[in-house]
Parts: structure tokens; sequence; C-alpha cells
């Protein structure tokens, strides 16, 4: 019976995920068509003066797009089916190698900012709500509603100017040093122009778990049980730890893995500001360029990316809820 259950719920994931990228592919493919950026031109670039119209003629039929729109999207889609993303009209490589490329350098920047921003997150929150009323807690509430309206990239120029170009304590930009083989860069380096960009998305992401937290816990502070507790004289850490802390753990978790959405869309935008060799910079690239490939292909991996966050919380609240593996629901 378990199994069926996790059968079902499977194959609805799948139905799912497979409507949305359909959806997802056909809503790009017509946005890039009818957008004023001409795909030849993008790919030409500097030399475009030097292209006569027959050379041009000749790149849009090697490409394909001299063809109608709907003919395009379908050569593309059977290409798709047989797990060809086509080539990136910017890097002249396929697109799978350059998302696989781009995304092992934003791994480790979401990674990063995915991790801490849940852990501080989760403690501002606790903080709180154990002091609820005091300056302590209208001081994380106005941290976290101001950071919840601020824009990622503000924050990170913000951040740039500060520690960057006045104090000097980090690198101004890139992934790596300027003038130095690949060999040669050591982990240091690597971190070392990986804190402000990770800082930047962990402040940012600190919000909604902290705010969410608080109220969850108020809730259970207030329940009847931790008012019978606090009538046996529990308190402090111990009545958090005994009563509170489960029942806010697994939302705070289900959260976390519900917001790689965020999280990427504000590595797009931080990775600009910073100029960081990932993913988020190669999307804005070929949306700029032109590159219908490759922007159909980051497309199509941000949803699978996506959609894998939210199955993982929903798999949590699986194994770990017990009220939802005896109730029954899926």
């Amino acid at each position: 019976m378990r199994l069926r259950k996790i059968t079902l719920f499977m194959i609805k994931k799948g139905t799912r995920i497979a409507t949305l990228l359909v959806a997802l592919c056909l809503l790009s493919f017509l946005l890039i068509s009818y957008s004023p950026i001409d795909p030849v031109q993008a790919y030409v670039g500097a030399d475009m003066m030097r292209v006569g119209p027959e050379q041009r003629e000749k790149i849009a039929e090697h490409w394909g797009i001299n063809k109608p729109p709907v003919e395009q999207f379908l050569r593309w889609a059977g290409a798709v089916f047989r797990g060809d993303l086509g080539t990136s009209m910017i890097y002249r490589r396929p697109v799978i190698e350059v998302i696989k490329e781009r995304f092992l350098g934003s791994l480790a920047l979401m990674g990063a900012a995915w991790l801490f921003s849940g852990m501080i997150g989760f403690i501002l929150g606790i903080t709180a709500a154990m002091k609820q009323g005091t300056w302590v807690d209208r001081a994380i509430k106005w941290y976290c509603l101001t950071l919840a309206s601020t824009p990622t990239f503000w924050v990170g120029l913000l951040l740039l100017i500060i520690f960057a170009v006045w104090l000097g304590w980090f690198p101004v930009g890139l992934g790596v040093p300027i003038g130095i083989l690949a060999q040669d860069v050591t982990l240091g380096s690597y971190i070392k122009h990986l804190i402000l960009p990770a800082f930047t998305l962990s402040i940012l992401g600190v919000a909604n778990v902290a705010l969410h937290t608080r109220q969850k816990l108020l809730e259970v502070l207030s329940s009847d049980y931790v008012l019978f507790a606090r009538a046996r004289g529990e308190q402090g850490f111990l009545l958090l730890w005994r009563h509170g802390l489960r029942n806010i753990a697994l939302p705070a978790i289900t959260l976390q893995f519900t917001s790689f959405s965020e999280l990427f869309g504000g590595a797009v935008l931080a990775e600009q500001v910073f100029s960081y060799p990932g993913l988020g910079q190669t999307t804005v690239q070929a949306g700029l360029r032109g590159d219908v490939p490759l922007l159909l292909g980051i497309v199509i991996f941000s949803a699978l990316f996506v959609f894998t966050g939210n199955l993982m919380a929903d798999l949590i609240y699986q194994i770990i809820d017990p009220r939802i593996r005896q109730g029954g629901a899926v």
C-alpha cells in the first residue's frame, strides 16, 4: 500500500513537471521570437559591418533561424526529446556542456548562501519569538522586513562599495584572480572571491525563514501543552528543546527547500553585480545576445532545479512527519 502511494505520488509530480516544462519552453520561445534582438547580429558581434546579406542568410540557415517560429520550435523540441539541447550560439559548444560547467561555478555560491541563510534565519526566528515584545524582537523584525523589500543588486552594490572598494578586504569581482593560470589558483582564492556574493544571497534569504519560524514558535509557545509545561517549571532553552524545536524545524526546512526559485533568481543578479562566472551570468548573456538554444536549455534546467527543491520538501514531510505517513495522504 505504501509503495503504491509513493508510485502515484511520483507519477503525479512527473506529470506536473512535464506540463510545466512544455508551457515554459513554449512561452520562452515565443518571447524570444518576438523580441527586438537579432540573433544573427548578436552572433556576429563587432564584425557585423563585414558580413554581407548572403553571409547573413547562410548564418541564419545554419542555425535554422530563417524558418517560421513554429517550425523552429518543433525542430528544437524534437532534438530535446532525443537528448540534444542544441549548440550555444555564443560559446559554440553544446548547451548541456555550457550549463554543466557554469552550474558548477554557481553551485558553491548557491549552496553556501542556502546553508547560511537557513541557519541564520532559523536562529533569528527563535531568538525573536523567545524575546517577544523586547527590543531584540523589534530589531530582528525590522531587519527581516527591510531585507524582504530590498533588491539583490542594490545590496550587492552596497557590499561591493564598502568591503571591496573602500576597505579593500575582498576582490571587486570575478571568480578567480586576474592573470593567474587555472592550475595555480588556490582554494583560498576561490573562497575569497566567493564570500561577498554568497553573503549577499545569505542576508537576503534570511527574512522568510526568520519571520516564518518566529510566527510558528509563537503559536507553539501559546499552546496548551506548553502552558502546562511552564506550570511545571520548564522555561528557557529546556522548554524550547522539549516542546518547540520539533514543531518549528520541519516547516523551516520545508520553506528553505521551496526557496530554490528565489535562490536561483537572486544568483542571477548577484553574479551579474560581482561578475561571478556562473549560470546566472550566462542566463543574462544568453538573453541579451539572443542565444535561443542556450536560453531554452537554461529554462529547462532552472525549472528542474526548482522542482527538485519542492520535491525534496515534500519527501521530507513524508519521511519526518508521522501525521502524513499515518493519515493516508501523500
